[in-house]
């Protein structure tokens, strides 16, 4: 490593250790204290009858049904948001990407607008948009199969998590295309020009030098949104309150802990989504094989 790049890789560092330093402070003590209090069999309204039971609350969830049922929701939802915003951010980064000069501006903010409404809100406007008393989208849709003005699309499990999901991808698919339009600009026109002259079609030129020279920015873009996706929490707990069979591992953590008091249960479930959260980051490194460090200046 030569000495420009030890000294780029000290100034990273400094500049990163204020806000490092930050988070883990944030962060620590709330994660400590969840792993502690799920040692323990507690309830709020009874802190005298507060037990040391060890592991029992990850055992009492993990052969409990409800956890995998929720558990089998979240990656649905995840798995399914997250393969259509990658196609369609990717759509929209090529569109913003390869906008005249003049339109580029304009363009963004439009697909960025969603992205910057708040997901409470958001999530209830969707939720009014398809209740029963309140929404008009169902009458917009009557020409589906299966769909009347009448239809209550909150009252069974499919079409409930249909809507949750049309709302994710709504939403967050402008961050999947802010992440991609940056790293499709760092790709050197040298490259595709070479190919063009080379006699490559736009397919051959977008998988033989598009795609595999901005690998790291689709890596950080699809780890973010799963990792986003698989924390699901407002738009279920808004639109649904888990029913229908939609409870998510995050809204199981909510009703454990606030709803039913019960903070041993809910700190295990807590753990539980933190530390599949970490599995999910570890699986989408080894899965893509990039060096952030050294990919930064393939560009």
């Amino acid at each position: 490593m030569s000495e420009r790049a030890r000294a780029e890789r000290r100034l990273g560092w400094w500049l990163a250790a204020p806000a490092f330093v930050v988070m883990l402070l944030v962060t620590a003590y709330p994660i400590a204290q969840a792993v502690y209090e799920s040692l323990f069999k507690y309830r709020l309204t009874d802190p005298d009858a507060r037990e040391f039971t060890w592991l029992t609350n990850y055992w009492v969830i993990l052969t409990d049904g409800v956890w995998w049922r929720a558990v089998g929701v979240t990656v649905l939802i995840t798995a399914i948001t997250v393969a259509v915003e990658a196609v369609l951010g990717f759509a929209l980064a090529l569109v913003m990407h390869r906008a005249l000069r003049v339109l580029r501006p304009l363009l963004r903010t439009a697909i960025l607008i969603p992205y910057a409404i708040i997901t409470v809100v958001s999530a209830f406007a969707w939720l009014y948009a398809f209740d029963i008393n309140t929404g008009f989208a169902t009458s917009w849709l009557s020409w589906v199969p299966g769909i009347t003005e009448d239809t209550n699309v909150f009252g069974s499990f499919g079409s409930a998590v249909a809507v949750i999901i049309l709302s994710e991808i709504w939403k967050t698919t402008p961050f999947i295309s802010l992440l991609l339009l940056a790293g499709l600009a760092q790709i050197p026109n040298d490259l595709l020009e070479a190919a063009k002259v080379d006699g490559a079609t736009w397919w051959q030129r977008l998988y033989k030098v598009t795609i595999p020279n901005m690998k790291a920015a689709i890596m950080v873009a699809l780890l973010f949104r799963t990792l986003d996706a698989f924390r699901i929490f407002d738009n279920v707990f808004i639109m649904t309150q888990g029913a229908q069979g939609t409870e998510v591992v995050s809204f199981l953590a909510y009703r454990q802990t606030i709803s039913r008091l019960e903070i041993g249960l809910g700190s295990a479930v807590s753990v539980l989504l933190f530390l599949s959260v970490v599995l999910i980051s570890v699986a989408y490194i080894k899965l893509f094989r990039i060096n952030l460090a050294s990919a930064r200046g393939e560009a």
